[in-house]
C-alpha cells in the first residue's frame, strides 16, 4: 500500500461479497448555516386612559393623571395621585370604598363611555340622580382594551 486516506473505505470481506466499511467517507455540508438570536418583541404596552380632575366649582388646577386600561378604580386612582376626591365631611366620614356613604360622588363631563356601567349599588344610590354623576369608589376607569381621555369633576358637598 503505497498511501491509505484513512477516510478510505475497507471491504471486511475479499471480493464482491457483502463489502462493509469501517470507515465511510465524511461529507462535509456545503454551506453553513447561523442562527442569530434576535430578542423578542416587547409586549405591547397596556391602553392607558388620561384623566383630567376639575376642582368642585370648575375653578383652581387641572389635576392630571394616567391609568393602565381597566386596572383601577376611580377612587384609587385619584387618592394614589393625591387628588381631592373628599370634601371635609367626606374626610371623616367616608365608608372606605364600600359604596355606601356617597361622599365621592363625582361628576363625568367627558369619556363616560370609556367607564365600566353603573354597579348596583349605583344604581341604587344615585337612581334619582343624573347618569353623568358615579360613585368613584365603583367606577372602573377602563376595560382593558379601551384608551381615551376622562373629564372628571368632584361635586360639592352642598350639590348632593
Amino acid at each position: 500500500m503505497s498511501s491509505m486516506n484513512i477516510f478510505t473505505p475497507i471491504p471486511l470481506t475479499s471480493g464482491s461479497r457483502n463489502p462493509t466499511n469501517y470507515f465511510p467517507r465524511l461529507q462535509r455540508p456545503n454551506s453553513v448555516l447561523f442562527a442569530v438570536n434576535s430578542p423578542p418583541p416587547p409586549p405591547p404596552s397596556p391602553p392607558e386612559i388620561e384623566l383630567e380632575f376639575i376642582g368642585p366649582k370648575g375653578e383652581g388646577d387641572l389635576d392630571k393623571a394616567k391609568a393602565i386600561s381597566g386596572a383601577k378604580l376611580l377612587r384609587n386612582i385619584m387618592l394614589d395621585n393625591k387628588i381631592e376626591l373628599y370634601a371635609t365631611y367626606g374626610k371623616l366620614m367616608n365608608c372606605g370604598g364600600g359604596g355606601s356613604c356617597g361622599t365621592c360622588i363625582v361628576e363625568i363631563i367627558e369619556g363616560g363611555d370609556l367607564l365600566n356601567e353603573r354597579t348596583n349599588t349605583e344604581l341604587r344610590y344615585l337612581k334619582k340622580k343624573p347618569e353623568s354623576w358615579r360613585l368613584a369608589c365603583q367606577t372602573i376607569v377602563g376595560n382593558k382594551e379601551n384608551c381615551g381621555k376622562v373629564v372628571v369633576q368632584r361635586i360639592p358637598q352642598w350639590k348632593k
